[in-house]
């Protein structure tokens, strides 16, 4: 971002002086020798380019004088041009340019995304899990060292300070759909929180937290979700311990590498699927091998290991176990009504 910032800096104030050199020239030969417009705009391209026909129209002592300090600043600024494109382009710093240029156009293309704040051990973790599972994210880092990694990507990724209201804008905070906010301070993951939630009220969050208290303030700030990654490893531990096999079959059906069993979400869009019926009726089991864990109502309210006869509607999550293949035959069902 800063070679970026310095090249573009660079480049306009060349432009910048050429111009002044330019329109400098034809003011004073139009002052001095009361040249036309256009005979002052041909001698000053003639004299700045050091073209060398002469004295076209004639001069002065006063007008030689001019064109003599108008030739030696013009090369000088010629060679500044010369020498700032020369070093651009040894040092990468066009291409690189050219390329944060199409990463930024494809970020402003994003729709419905993650905006991951943090790529540090957390992040790295989440942006894999991200990109395997398919899911679109931009990351926000400020940390160079951080962003040498990220760049050895192909992650999308902007550089600056995940808390300022202008770094998220750039990482399409009002088209995002969620934000996980994994940076390793509280105090900024908690601003971050309060300027998500302010520039997108709709905004799904979710919050590392590092200090056990810090989850109530999180929540007030506008987090949907808190997670304490020492107290959830912590929690593991002690898992795997007390009851590994319970352990072991939630590995099982959550990790990706395991593709003969899924624990997955599924979002009823379309409830034509199960028209009215009770979910013994609904052939879950026999179309899709599901079986149903839990349900959450359109309204919020959760049941889990839900009766047979309760009912399906528009809005309702499904928490269902079995296999991949027809898992994502579900999700297709109940989302772009395939099943007849």
């Amino acid at each position: 971002m800063r070679q970026r910032d310095d090249l573009l800096r660079q480049l306009l104030l060349a432009f910048v002086l050429s111009q002044a050199i330019l329109w400098a020239g034809v003011s004073g030969y139009m002052l001095l020798e009361d040249y036309t417009f256009f005979q002052a705009l041909y001698m000053t391209v003639i004299s700045i380019t050091t073209t060398g026909y002469g004295e076209v129209f004639g001069l002065s002592r006063p007008g030689r004088i001019f064109t003599m300090v108008l030739l030696s600043v013009s090369v000088g600024v010629f060679f500044y041009i010369a020498t700032t494109f020369v070093q651009a382009l040894m040092a990468g710093q066009i291409r690189e340019y050219l390329g944060r240029r199409r990463v930024e156009s494809r970020i402003r293309r994003l729709k419905d995304h993650v905006i991951l704040c943090g790529f540090g051990r957390i992040g790295r973790a989440v942006a894999e899990d991200l990109k395997e599972e398919g899911v679109p994210f931009v990351i926000v880092e400020k940390d160079p060292e951080a962003l040498k990694d990220a760049e050895g990507t192909d992650y999308l990724f902007v550089e600056g300070d995940a808390t300022e209201d202008e770094t998220l804008k750039r990482a399409g905070i009002e088209r995002a759909r969620a934000l996980v906010a994994a940076v390793g301070s509280d105090a900024d993951n908690l601003f971050i929180t309060l300027s998500a939630r302010h520039l997108n009220p709709h905004i799904f969050i979710i919050t590392r937290a590092e200090s056990p208290g810090a989850e109530r303030n999180l929540l007030a700030a506008g987090s949907n979700r808190v997670v304490s990654p020492y107290l959830m490893g912590a929690q593991r531990i002690a898992n795997a311990l007390i009851r590994p096999h319970v352990v072991d079959f939630i590995d099982l059906a959550v990790q990706k590498r395991h593709l003969q069993l899924r624990m997955e979400e599924v979002k009823v869009e379309d409830d034509r699927l199960f028209s009215g019926r009770p979910l013994k009726e609904s052939g879950l089991r026999e179309k899709f091998g599901a079986i149903v864990v839990a349900v959450r109502k359109a309204t919020g309210e959760a049941f889990y290991n839900p009766s047979p006869e309760m009912v399906i509607e528009k809005g309702d999550v499904l928490i269902v176990l079995g296999e991949r293949e027809g898992l994502q035959e579900l999700e297709r069902a109940v989302k772009f009504s395939e099943v007849q």
